[in-house]
């Protein structure tokens, strides 16, 4: 019987466990976070406030089985049409903590917080969490590590680069400070973090120039408005040329936004069921595409990038990266335009890297993670999109059993779940969780 459980991470993933296992009655549970404010993560920890949410209000409930939870709690501090409205992150960030905040009150010592750095973590039929200062024991223990620092781009060494002129991490407060408006900012990618840095600084006056740099040079798509149609009732095909095929009539007859919205209910079976080849080949000729269509920005979001393209500040370019040379005067990019034998150079004050998260567990710098790996104890899924888990998200180890008392939740299980970044998936998937820990299938959830 689980009476104890140990949760690794404070962000969405790990908070929102805490808080279904207490209210499923379940097992008591200890959540450590090494940073100072737990309940809130990167995501909306690190947001500036002209940064919004991608998803509307209403569909941001953290408890599946309560869909109005954000709105009510919105409505009650006076925001006016709050089902339809894209909040500021930061305000997500407040409807977090108070969630966990009110769980602390009513949970007494069944939950305890800590703040510390995990340094090891030994699994049997028990888990046993070791910090600096502490060992925790618990009969399960869950990795809610959320995303990972960006991966570095090809022919940049970091080492190598002064941290003033190379910020690797885009949520570094330092990002926006420090520069003229003679200066060029190269942002490598183009999707929803470039988008954040962009406005960031913007909001801090900067009207330099600014330059942004993927393999494709695509950009995120607008959500539209709501709308209502008949959706498809039957999972599609799962091979990828079918599958485009399937979305382009279906775009064509009822618009490309209810295309990708209706394969909402089959992503994960579709994504489960699909072979080792489909998957790999969804991930080298599709994923660039799905992710700028499925990961959409508020329209007024959308509106403020384009109005900084617009302005000429901001220019997109498709092209790879050679490699990166600090000088005096800044660092020079050596990169190759798509479609291109022909190298150029681009003279940058400040690169931000904006790559997405790294999920290859072979090249993370995750102290935690890279033991865990290196010992056997996790591995990597055959896409490299994260750690190895089952349907219910336990862990695999290195010889393809089972961890029975060692979970990961959140964006580090794409290889199982892929849709699994997102508000609506991780809500549900911490819910199921919580209740196969507590010994409460029984009870319903909506499943959003």
């Amino acid at each position: 019987m689980i009476e104890h459980v140990a949760i690794i991470g404070a962000g969405f993933s790990g908070t929102l466990q805490a808080i279904n296992l207490l209210r499923h009655d379940g097992p008591r549970a200890t959540l450590i976070e090494r940073a100072p404010q737990p309940g809130v993560g990167l995501a909306y920890g690190s947001a500036h406030p002209s940064h919004v949410l991608n998803v509307r209000a209403g569909n941001m409930s953290a408890l599946p089985d309560d869909p109005g939870h954000f709105v009510r709690w919105l409505e009650r501090r006076g925001v006016a049409d709050a089902t339809t409205a894209f909040i500021p992150r930061v305000t997500y960030g407040e409807y977090l903590r108070e969630m966990l905040d009110e769980t602390r009150r009513t949970a007494g010592d069944r939950l305890a917080i800590v703040q510390g750095e995990v340094e090891d973590l030994d699994v049997g039929e028990t888990a046993t969490i070791r910090l600096a200062d502490r060992t925790i024991h618990a009969d399960a223990a869950v990795l809610a590590v959320g995303n990972l620092p960006p991966h570095s781009p090809p022919g940049l060494d970091p080492d190598k680069l002064s941290a003033e002129r190379y910020k690797g991490d885009p949520w570094d407060r330092s990002m926006p400070e420090g520069l003229s408006d003679g200066d060029t900012v190269l942002i490598i990618g183009t999707g929803l973090t470039m988008v954040d840095v962009a406005l960031t600084l913007d909001a801090h006056g900067y009207r330099g120039k600014i330059v942004a740099l993927s393999r494709r040079g695509l950009l995120p798509r607008p959500h539209g408005p709501g709308a209502d149609w008949k959706k498809i009732d039957e999972r599609p095909d799962t091979n990828a040329s079918s599958l485009l095929g399937t979305v382009r009539a279906r775009a064509d007859a009822i618009g490309w936004r209810n295309a990708v919205d209706e394969l909402r209910p089959f992503t994960q079976p579709m994504w489960g069921n699909a072979t080792e080849d489909q998957r790999a080949r969804f991930l080298r000729h599709l994923r660039p595409w799905w992710d700028v269509h499925r990961h959409r920005l508020a329209p007024e979001v959308h509106a403020r990038l384009h109005a900084i393209i617009d302005r000429g500040q901001l220019t997109v370019h498709a092209g790879k990266t050679l490699s990166f040379d600090e000088r005096a005067d800044g660092i020079a990019l050596s990169w190759r335009p798509r479609g291109s034998e022909a190298s150029e150079t681009l003279l940058a004050q400040r690169i931000v890297n904006c790559t997405g998260p790294l999920t290859d567990l072979a090249r993370t710098a995750e102290p935690l993670l890279r033991k865990l790996a290196a010992r056997g104890t996790i591995r990597a899924d055959e896409a490299r999109l994260g750690i190895d888990v089952d349907n219910q998200a336990q862990t695999i180890n290195a010889q393809g059993k089972i961890n029975p008392a060692l979970y990961a939740l959140g964006p580090m299980t794409r290889g199982a779940f892929w849709e699994i970044v997102a508000v609506p998936d991780i809500r549900t998937q911490t819910w199921n969780l919580a209740r196969r820990l507590s010994n409460a299938q029984w009870v319903g959830g909506e499943g959003l």
